[in-house]
Formats: C-alpha cells, sequence, structure tokens
C-alpha cells in the first residue's frame, strides 16, 4: 500500500497532479518471464507478506488521506482482477463515499467480470504487451481477449494502455506501427505509455532498451495517437 502520483500508475490524463492510495496482493493470471513484479506476482500465500483488510477498511484508509490530496484507491501492482470480487466490494464502497477508483491490470479477463465492475471504475492502465499471438503465448495470456477488454473498457471509462519494450521481441517498427492503428480505431486520444525494459526476473540476458528505441518507436505512434508518453527513459 503505497500514496502514489497518479502518474506512477501510469495515467498522465486523468486527474495529473493528484494522488491516489495504491493497494496490491500478491498472484498473477500471466507468467510474464519480464515481469517487473515477480515477487509478489509469483509469490503465494506461503511467500508472500501480507495483512488483511476490508473493503470498509480500505476505503477508511483512503478518505483519512484525502487531505494529502488523495483522490480514491487504485487495484493495482499484482494483477487485481484475479480477485476481482474484492475489487468489485471495495469500488462499490468507495464510489459511493465520493472516492475514484482506478485498476492497473493485464485485461485478461471476461467480459462477465469486467461488465460487473464497469460501472464503479473511472479509469484503466491496461497493459498491451504485444501485439502479436506468438508473444502471448510466452506469457500465457490471448491477445484476442485482452483487445476486448480494451474495446469495452474504452467505451465506458477512461483507458491508458501501456506497452514494456523488449528489445527483440516486441519492439519493431511494425508491431508499434501495427498496435497504434489499432488503439486510433477505437479513439485517437487513448494515451498510450511506451516503456524501457531492464533485465529482470527470467530476462536477465537481455539488455535494456535502448533510450533512442523508445523515442523512435514513441515518434511511430504518435503518427496515428494523439498521445504517446514515454516510460522509465
Amino acid at each position: 500500500m503505497a500514496l502514489d502520483p497518479i502518474e506512477k500508475k501510469p495515467l498522465r490524463r486523468f486527474f495529473p497532479g493528484s494522488k491516489i492510495l495504491s493497494v496490491g496482493s500478491y498472484g498473477c493470471n500471466f507468467t510474464c518471464p519480464f515481469c517487473q513484479n515477480h515477487t509478489i506476482s509469483m509469490a503465494d500465500e506461503d511467500s508472500a507478506f501480507y495483512e488483511k483488510t476490508t473493503p470498509q477498511e480500505l476505503v477508511k484508509e483512503a478518505l483519512a488521506f484525502r487531505e494529502e490530496g488523495n483522490i480514491g484507491i487504485a487495484y493495482t501492482y499484482n494483477e487485481p482482477l484475479i480477485g476481482y470480487e474484492f475489487v468489485r466490494d471495495c469500488a462499490l464502497q468507495a464510489k459511493a463515499a465520493g472516492l475514484k477508483n482506478v485498476v492497473v491490470t493485464n485485461g485478461s479477463a471476461s467480459p462477465l467480470v469486467l461488465q460487473e465492475i464497469l460501472p464503479c471504475i473511472d479509469a484503466f492502465n491496461i497493459d498491451l504487451k504485444g501485439f502479436s499471438e506468438e508473444f502471448y503465448q510466452m506469457v500465457k495470456g490471448n491477445l484476442h481477449e485482452v483487445k476486448r477488454f480494451i474495446t469495452m473498457a474504452a467505451a465506458k471509462s477512461h483507458v491508458e494502455i501501456t506497452t514494456l519494450l523488449i528489445p527483440g521481441e516486441n519492439d519493431s517498427e511494425e508491431e508499434i506501427s501495427q498496435m497504434a492503428q489499432w488503439i486510433a480505431g477505437i479513439n485517437q486520444e487513448i494515451p498510450l505509455h511506451l516503456s524501457r525494459f531492464f533485465p529482470c526476473y527470467q530476462m536477465m540476458d537481455k539488455e535494456a532498451t535502448e533510450i533512442t528505441s523508445v523515442y523512435r518507436l514513441v515518434d511511430i505512434a504518435k503518427k496515428y495517437l494523439k498521445y504517446v508518453y514515454t516510460g522509465n527513459c
């Protein structure tokens, strides 16, 4: 749990300059070998350090930070929708208390789950990890499922998208161009964050993404999208 600038989610066009109470748990439904949060996403009940809380306690905590600029609760760090019922219960109470709800997710949840939480979620940052089925096979996910999630979420809520650029894996100019065109087909004003990869977890043999590569791919994405940002540069 931490009180973060909203820009760290990252959300650049949702109440900029504000803060949000970020909370997470452990576990994930993907197995990304490049996971930046693997110490919690790949943990289980026996290996994770955690404290139990209730929706009521969490909302009370968020309200206590209002004087410090807090606008709500961000469900983040690990994959929050593996426990979507808890997110739903917290979000409903937070909304009733006048707080905003933000979900940071890999977008790999069924339409039924999304329909259930959408009425109370104000913003999403969704990881679009790559733009090929081959890449999603590596992380044990499904590109079509994530694209459907993004499309549905963007129709009802504020959405920003993040892609971690991994050298030789998902960082070709063609792939980023196709991705940006697809996002623009939904809405040209959806912000895209292209982030620099650093060696991590099971990809320690990879070099960090060249900063010049990140900026080059940002320029390509800007041909189709109004808002494209760098991350980790």
